[in-house]
């Protein structure tokens, strides 16, 4: 008869080989991705590609245009979306205790991200883009701050609240005001995390295709006003790759390679980060 203890062990080598098995499969399909990625993406990376706009059929050219889109509208995103998404998470964390309107808002807050974002994109749309009556680059970058928002919130509360109430306690002993202690003491403590949040949501909004399908669309030209459709890279690449021409097929993989690149360092950097203050 089988022991107990055997059989734990038994159990217990069983679930880790699952589980292996389970991570190397995961890792199988992303290694092959990154590398296709990678073999089709490293041709097109040249100084052209930075420094022309993007060409006709049958012409050689760049994403000038579209990467200086794509940087306005995740820029002006992330000013939108990060004192938004870092305020209520300091009300949820800090004041979010008692009454009906914190659990609201968490409740909200959940559904905003797992929501398609293609959903946004048609929110916005709606609310926006069909109201003015044309395609722009604020459109896209309100999109993208709704999806900015949820992310830092749900940082943003959670690193406050790892912050020890002995600190907070510490500083009300000495006279500080809430808003004060808030300020100075769990802020400054919780500051590489909620860093680290808004670099993940910068991260997350550096790819995102179906919110500008429906409210910068594209431009082929360049342009810096956001009122105008505006280039973007996700759309670009979208457009490219179903393209039945080889140069923008090209073209399609060198941008996708330049998004997955800035993704990667954009999360290398947030760790590097999360890690440096934990270690403190």
């Amino acid at each position: 008869m089988i022991s107990l203890y055997a059989k734990r062990r038994f159990i217990n080598g069983f679930n880790l080989a699952m589980s292996l098995a389970a991570m190397m499969f995961g890792l199988f399909w992303l290694i092959w991705i990154l590398i296709t990625l990678f073999n089709a993406g490293i041709g097109a990376i040249s100084p052209a590609l930075f420094t022309e706009m993007t060409p006709p059929p049958g012409e050689n050219g760049g994403l000038l245009n579209a990467i200086a889109g794509s940087l306005m509208m995740t820029v002006v995103a992330t000013l939108i979306g990060t004192p938004v998404g870092i305020l209520a998470g300091i009300y949820l964390a800090e004041y979010g205790n008692r009454g009906w309107l914190a659990p609201a808002t968490r409740f909200i807050n959940d559904i905003l991200l797992s929501a398609p974002s293609i959903v946004i994109g048609l929110f916005v749309y709606a609310i926006y883009v069909a109201k003015v009556g044309h395609f722009s680059g604020w459109g896209g970058a309100f999109a993208l701050s709704l999806i900015v928002i949820p992310v830092v919130i749900r940082t943003t509360e959670n690193m406050l609240k790892l912050v020890p109430n002995s600190l907070r306690e510490a500083a009300a002993a000495l006279g500080a005001p809430q808003w004060k202690v808030i300020a100075q003491v769990t802020i400054r403590a919780s500051r590489a995390g909620i860093l680290t949040g808004i670099l993940l949501a910068i991260a997350r909004i550096s790819g995102e295709t179906a919110p500008l399908l429906f409210t910068s669309l594209n431009n082929q030209f360049w342009s810096l006003n956001m009122n105008e459709p505006m280039a973007n890279l996700p759309v670009v690449i979208f457009q490219f790759a179903m393209s039945p021409y080889e140069d923008w097929q090209r073209l399609a993989w060198g941008g996708a390679l330049l998004i997955t690149i800035a993704v990667l360092g954009l999360n290398i950097l947030a760790r590097i980060l999360f890690r440096q203050k934990t270690v403190n």
